[in-house]
């Protein structure tokens, strides 16, 4: 009996591929809530923490709403409140856009780059799970496998 069917009770899957495709969702799930607790402990989500970084990619240029939604990992986030509660927490600035009033730019503040910066030294143990699971050649065959599947997207 594998580790998928002990740990949702289940004798039989219709094919290698719905337990492939089970198997994906339940770890997938699984990883977020690690994340998510690890980012509980700064206050703030995943999705705050992905914008965070995308805004440090682009420091000292501000990022638009439209570029923040386009570079996202979960595409289902609402990047405008999710900005306004980093906005209110001092992580970012939000000012009109000089080219297109009704857009808005946003560029990370000083208080947020040392967020991150602390984030950073610590953000390593989320990757134990893999580290202590899998070795270096299985890490890279995932990977492999994860893009394949990508193509798809």
């Amino acid at each position: 009996m594998s580790n998928i069917e002990k740990l949702i009770s289940i004798k039989t899957f219709t094919s290698e591929h719905h337990k492939g495709l089970v198997s994906l969702i339940f770890v997938g799930n699984w990883i977020i809530s690690k994340h998510q607790h690890f980012f509980k402990q700064y206050d703030i989500t995943m999705q705050q923490f992905n914008i965070l970084r995308i805004l440090r990619g682009q420091h000292p240029k501000a990022a638009s709403i439209n570029m923040l939604k386009e570079r996202m990992l979960d595409k289902m986030s609402d990047v405008s409140r999710l900005v306004e509660r980093l906005r209110k927490a001092g992580l970012v600035e939000r000012k009109s856009c000089e080219l297109d009033r009704r857009a808005v730019d946003v560029i990370i503040s000083p208080k947020g780059l040392q967020l991150l910066k602390t984030i950073d030294g610590e953000i390593g143990s989320l990757e134990d799970t893999l580290k202590s699971s899998l070795n270096e050649k299985e890490v890279v065959q995932l990977n492999k496998l994860l893009d394949k599947l990508l193509n798809g997207y």
